[in-house]
């Protein structure tokens, strides 16, 4: 136990990244954060100083993660550890990685011996606890020793009928084998259907066998694509009967004490296919400057802690979007009614007013829970049209405009990395088919938002930290030592330098990108950069947002889909007294874990989301076997090229053995492959023109060829491609 500081003595310093490297080296077991606090004798004054002191070292290679906010030497694995299955080789053994790694390097592989045969095959998602054997480098042998999870792991694939029953082709390119199905096991599965299946216990070598325990429908069908991606990533999709009782029983907000906006023309601007509007905006000139009120659904009122809708709201962490549906955070009766803030229909709401100068900069703001009508429901390419064509629409856009110019000032003047990365639009028609693939514009009229919204989420956690209340923070650490200097290393092969380590601002970067804009490269750069970021995360302890250049952030503007804002909201009606529903102590308690969870369940999310528009490329390019397309190499590995085609953004892999027939020499730093022969070369942004070989719509895997290239010997046929 931590000895008490003696009244009248001065506080312990931060210990030193010596002291506290030694401190865990010589430890017994993982170390976490409280572990150094008692054994410096450190207050809650340090914290946030520590923890990004241990970050920093684990990020530097000094100590090594190992587990929730854990920390051991650097090396090897521990001889026991918990491992979760991932994939599968093409004998159908399971791989693994280890469940405790945060570090900014690839985790190591662990390649599982099979189970006894009376026992079921290892299926991705399954954890076990796992003895440990070093092969080499980066792999480890891992013997089961104990399997923590409640039931096995999961199949999901494209079940494929034949005489002996049938095999089932995983959805996830990660597993490289089929499992096969015994007649007695097929459960009436046809031909072409997407079933979920249960491991086996394995009766002989070769593939694994499994059940077929759920059918999910037809391959092609118009839902299939999102409903792999659901599944495979575990992504609730129905609500609790408690949750949607609780919702439909929901009903209109009355004024009571709440502030009355109903005659403010507040507007929500949103895509055109959106249904939930839970942020509405207005403007107006305040002397030199301006007055902007941003409104947000009151989610708070309908979602009390603890109920069924809170609990199922925390599990979802977050809404998912595809291309033919969304997975809501919240039962449609609130997400898409009385927490969507329809055009002429009154909706309760937490609204922040803010004042700016003429140079963007917030003077003041004051937080408030009001009763508004919106004036009217508009979509980005309506404002925009309206503002170009000098058309006000009867409402108040030319203020909007007026007020985003200032806010833009700021935001230039403080230096923020403004990435270019195109969203991809999928246009789908009645029966799922794929139309077309286009760019999602970026209009001057998304940006006015997005300024509107970082503003009020800044006001956000500026009252927050005024009350003294806990802040479900944004926060975005600045890129790793090393990721900074693979960045340093690509961007060097273009003449094109960083300011040294430690001196990093966002500004710099912006400046990278500004340098390449408008060039043939800009797409990769942009892509580079956005690798060489750490991930931005939620926290109760505040590190500040690198990317936006802000020393405090939160999320306070989508409740409806995001369970970090609704955190916020109930903290800010705690703080400003305005009702029953704030933050209870017991939440407030919990805000680390909730998050790690929504931190996790956004991430998730997102590689779902990309996931689908993968697959939708692969379907979209499956009847383009054998056609020509303009690239650029976007990776560079030992095992061949990554590509990105210049029209559709669809990227893929050129396989180490499409490659013309040499001695294949990979150089890390440069990101490069050269032959030792040919002395051809292949580097990261390099144009090059590649064949499609096999589009794999079940996975989303791209599979290219080089069109020919001089000076290149065609691959002789019993002549293996070597690379080192």
């Amino acid at each position: 136990m931590a000895r008490r500081r003696k009244e009248g003595a001065p506080p312990p310093a931060l210990p030193s990244r010596e002291a506290v490297r030694d401190f865990i080296r010589n430890a017994t077991g993982r170390v976490g954060k409280r572990e150094v606090e008692r054994a410096f004798h450190l207050g809650p004054e340090h914290r946030i100083a520590l923890r990004t002191l241990l970050k920093d070292l684990a990020g530097e290679g000094v100590i090594a993660p190992a587990g929730h906010r854990r920390f051991t030497p650097p090396g090897r694995l521990p001889d026991a550890t918990i491992v979760q299955i991932t994939g599968t080789d093409l004998d159908g053994d399971a791989i693994a990685r280890p469940v405790a790694w945060d570090g900014d390097g690839p985790p190591p592989m662990v390649l599982m011996v099979p189970e006894r045969r009376d026992s079921p095959a290892l299926a991705p998602g399954e954890r076990v606890l796992a003895r440990l054997r070093l092969i080499s480098g980066n792999k480890y042998e891992g013997r089961t020793l104990k399997r923590l999870t409640d039931a096995p792991g999961r199949v999901l694939g494209v079940f494929h009928a034949h005489a002996g029953g049938g095999r089932i082709q995983p959805t996830d390119r990660r597993q490289k084998a089929e499992w096969q199905v015994a007649p007695d096991d097929m459960e009436g599965a046809e031909d072409g259907e997407i079933v979920l299946a249960s491991p086996l216990p394995s009766r002989t070598y070769g593939l694994k066998s499994a059940r077929v325990v759920e059918r999910l429908g037809r391959m092609g069908d118009a839902r299939s694509v999102s409903l792999i991606c659901i599944y495979t990533h575990e992504i609730p999709d129905v609500f609790p009967p408690a949750a949607i009782e609780q919702a439909e029983a929901a009903g209109p907000v009355q004024l009571g004490g709440r502030e009355d906006l109903r005659a403010i023309p507040l507007v929500t601007i949103d895509g055109e296919d959106a249904r939930d509007f839970d942020d509405a905006v207005f403007a107006e000139a305040d002397g030199d400057g301006h007055r902007l009120i941003v409104a947000i659904a009151d989610v708070a009122h309908y979602v009390p802690s603890g109920s069924p809708l809170d609990r199922t709201g925390w599990e979802r962490g977050n809404s998912v979007y595809f291309s033919d549906r969304v997975v809501p955070m919240l039962p449609e009766a609130l997400s898409n009614g009385w927490c969507s803030l329809r055009p002429n229909e009154e909706r309760g709401c937490l609204f922040v007013e803010m004042k700016v100068d003429s140079a963007g900069t917030k003077t003041a703001h004051r937080f408030g829970r009001g009763l508004m009508r919106s004036a009217a429901r508009l979509t980005y390419e309506q404002v925009q049209q309206a503002h170009d064509g000098g058309d006000d629409l009867g409402l108040p856009i030319p203020p909007l405009y007026a007020a985003f110019r200032a806010l833009l000032t700021a935001r230039q003047a403080r230096g923020t990395l403004d990435l270019d990365l195109p969203e991809r639009k999928v246009t789908l028609d009645d029966k799922g088919q794929v139309l077309a693939i286009t760019p999602r514009p970026r209009l001057d009229s998304h940006r006015l938002i997005e300024e509107f919204m970082v503003l009020a989420n800044v006001a956000a956690a500026e009252a927050l930290e005024k009350l003294r209340l806990p802040c479900m923070y944004r926060v975005h650490a600045p890129p790793s030592v090393e990721k900074l200097e693979a960045l340093r290393t690509f961007l060097h092969g273009m003449s094109v330098t960083l300011p040294p380590q430690g001196q990093i601002h966002p500004r710099d970067l912006d400046a990278v990108l500004k340098q390449v804009e408008g060039t043939d490269v800009a797409p990769l750069v942009n892509e580079v950069v956005l690798r060489s970021q750490s991930q931005a995360q939620y926290s109760p302890e505040n590190i500040g947002h690198f990317g936006l250049a802000l020393p405090r952030y939160a999320h306070f503007t989508s409740p409806i889909r995001r369970y970090a804002d609704l955190c916020v909201h109930r903290a800010l009606i705690r703080g400003l007294d305005a009702g029953p529903d704030g933050l209870t102590d017991v939440e407030a308690t919990k805000f680390e874990d909730t998050a790690d969870h929504i931190t996790a369940t956004e991430r998730r999310a997102a590689l779902a989301e990309r996931e689908a528009i993968d697959r939708y490329l692969a379907a979209y390019m499956a009847d383009k076997t054998g056609a020509q397309f303009a690239a650029r190499i976007s990776g560079v590995t030992r095992f061949g090229l990554f590509v990105t085609l210049s029209a559709t953004g669809a990227s893929g892999l050129v396989p180490l053995s499409a490659l013309p027939d040499d001695f294949w020499m990979h150089d890390e730093a440069t990101k490069s492959l050269t032959g030792r022969r040919t002395r051809l070369s292949f580097h990261l942004a390099q144009p090059i023109d590649v064949r499609l070989v096999e589009a794999t719509p079940v996975t989303g895997g791209l599979i290219f060829g080089l069109v020919a290239i001089e000076g290149a010997r065609p691959k002789a046929s019993k002549t293996r491609t070597r690379s080192r």
